[in-house]
């Protein structure tokens, strides 16, 4: 019997394989992902780097583990459709930091391959309900990093990421310098406050992504994709992608981030 600790050579070298393994299930990548807009050719590659879609992360077996673990306290909150910030109607969420093993063992694999480090312990869940919106956003950097991971349960949807300021969203970068001289002291304070941070980002004139998220997916968004992009879950009357309908029913996430 060979016993691997932490540091064993063979864990790192195992550990190694099985990223390659579950980075090549999306290598398929370009057929999620619809550019549209007239892109910079750096700033696409730096897309393409920096959000990724890994398709069939978990098995069925796997999302049925986590739904059942998940859903008898799922079932007894109320979908919302006030949310303090206005980011999301018809929706219910949580906070998860204890995990059944086998659970255990999905959000690691979850750490492996999205995250250069540590995550913070408490998981979000969010549920939203098949005529749910998450209306677009970029999230605040006081209470999260780099990157933010999510796995898509129950449901197919078509998630956008719409190009906005460059500089205002940056790691630690809200309340400060990049604030223009014309805001007042309390709305940057509001702003820095603010769980989800809500700019104006059009279409007209600009570049933006259409990502497709297979039920049962992994979704990495990171750096340039966090911070210069706002993010949104279409609704299901406008959830289409490249022409073709993606019905949206029930759908849960179970989303990871890194600390500030």
């Amino acid at each position: 019997m060979i016993i691997l600790n932490r540091c064993s050579p063979i864990r790192q070298i195992l550990r190694r394989c099985h990223r390659q393994v579950i980075e090549n299930r999306g290598s398929n990548k370009s057929n999620l992902i619809a550019f549209l807009g007239k892109w910079p050719e750096d700033e696409q590659q730096d897309f393409h780097q920096h959000m990724r879609i890994i398709s069939d992360f978990i098995s069925e077996t796997e999302e049925q583990q986590l739904h059942e673990e998940i859903e008898p306290y799922m079932s007894r909150l109320r979908y919302e459709f006030d949310h303090w910030d206005d980011a999301i109607h018809g929706f219910r969420e949580t906070e998860r930091k204890k995990w059944f093993p086998q659970n255990r063992e999905v959000l690691e694999r979850v750490r492996q391959v999205a995250f250069d480090g540590a995550i913070m312990p408490y998981v979000h869940i969010l549920d939203l309900a098949p005529d749910g919106v998450i209306k677009p956003h970029v999230d605040s950097t006081r209470y999260c990093g780099t990157t933010i991971s999510g796995i898509s349960l129950l449901s197919d949807s078509v998630m956008r990421l719409v190009r906005t300021d460059a500089q205002r969203y940056q790691q630690g970068a809200a309340g400060t310098a990049t604030a223009t001289a014309s805001e007042s002291k309390g709305t940057v304070a509001e702003d820095d406050a603010a769980y989800r941070h809500r700019p104006e980002a059009s279409l007209e004139n600009n570049f933006y992504a259409d990502m497709l998220l297979p039920r049962r997916s992994l979704y990495i968004m990171s750096h340039t994709a966090r911070y210069n992009f706002t993010h949104e879950i279409l609704a299901k009357e406008h959830s289409h992608f490249q022409g073709t309908p993606v019905p949206k029913t029930r759908r849960i996430s179970i989303i990871c981030r890194n600390d500030p």
